[in-house]
C-alpha cells in the first residue's frame, strides 16, 4: 500500500502542468520567428556565440519531438486508482523519458535570459558559487527533480556569485552551453556560465 501511496504522489508530481510553475510572471510574447530555429542567426556559425541575448521560456530547453504530456494525454490520470497497472505502467514509462531527456543542440553558447528557482551546490552561507537553477519551487529538495532538459547547471565567476538563498526566485543571464553534469541532487542538461543573476521582479 505504501508502494501504491508513493506511486499515486508521483504520478501526481508527474502529472504537473510541464509549463514553469514559477515565476508566474506572465510570460513574454513570441514572435513567430522565435524559438529553437530562429536562434542561430544567418551570421553565426555553429558554435559561436551571439552578442544578442535571448530570453527563453523553459519549454525552449525541450526539443519538439520530446513531449511527456502525449503520453499522459493517453492516460486518464486522475481517474487511476493506486493499485491500478496502469499507474505502473504510466510510470515507468514517464521514467524513461527523464533517463533520455533530449537537449536543444542549437541552444548551445547562445547569451540567454532564464527566470527560475536556485538550489545551492556550492554555498558558504551567504554567497552561492554554483547552483542548479530549475523550473519549480522545491525541485530536488521537496519533490523530485526535473528532468535534465529542464536543469540548469548555474556557474558564476568569482567575483560574481549570488547572494541569497535556496528557492529564490532570479533571473540569470548568460553563455549557455550543451553539457551536461550530475550531483547528489540532480542531473542537468545544460551549463550556464552567467554573468549576472539578479531577483526576479
Amino acid at each position: 500500500m505504501a508502494q501504491a501511496q508513493d506511486n499515486a504522489l508521483a504520478l501526481a508530481e508527474l502529472a504537473a502542468d510541464p509549463e514553469p510553475a514559477a515565476p508566474s510572471k506572465p510570460k513574454p510574447e513570441r514572435s513567430e520567428n522565435e524559438g529553437s530555429d530562429a536562434l542561430q542567426s544567418e551570421s553565426e556559425g555553429p558554435g559561436q556565440e551571439s552578442d544578442a541575448v535571448t530570453e527563453l521560456e523553459w519549454d525552449a530547453l525541450i526539443p519538439e519531438e520530446w513531449r511527456p504530456d502525449k503520453i499522459m494525454a493517453r492516460y486518464k490520470v486522475e481517474e487511476l486508482e493506486d493499485d491500478d497497472p496502469r499507474a505502473q505502467e504510466l510510470m515507468e514509462k514517464l521514467q524513461a523519458l527523464w533517463k533520455k531527456a533530449p537537449v536543444v543542440q542549437d541552444l548551445d553558447r547562445k547569451r540567454v535570459k532564464l527566470p527560475g528557482f536556485v538550489v545551492p551546490l556550492d554555498t558558504d552561507g551567504q554567497r552561492i558559487g554554483e547552483f542548479l537553477l530549475v523550473p519549480y519551487y522545491g525541485a530536488c529538495i521537496h519533490v523530485p527533480p526535473p528532468p535534465a532538459n529542464q536543469t540548469v547547471h548555474v556557474v558564476t565567476g568569482t567575483d560574481r556569485e549570488y547572494q541569497g538563498g535556496l528557492f529564490d526566485p532570479v533571473w540569470v543571464s548568460g553563455i549557455l552551453k550543451v553539457e551536461s553534469s550530475s550531483s547528489e541532487l540532480a542531473d542537468a542538461g545544460y551549463r550556464l556560465e552567467a554573468t549576472t543573476v539578479e531577483p526576479y521582479e
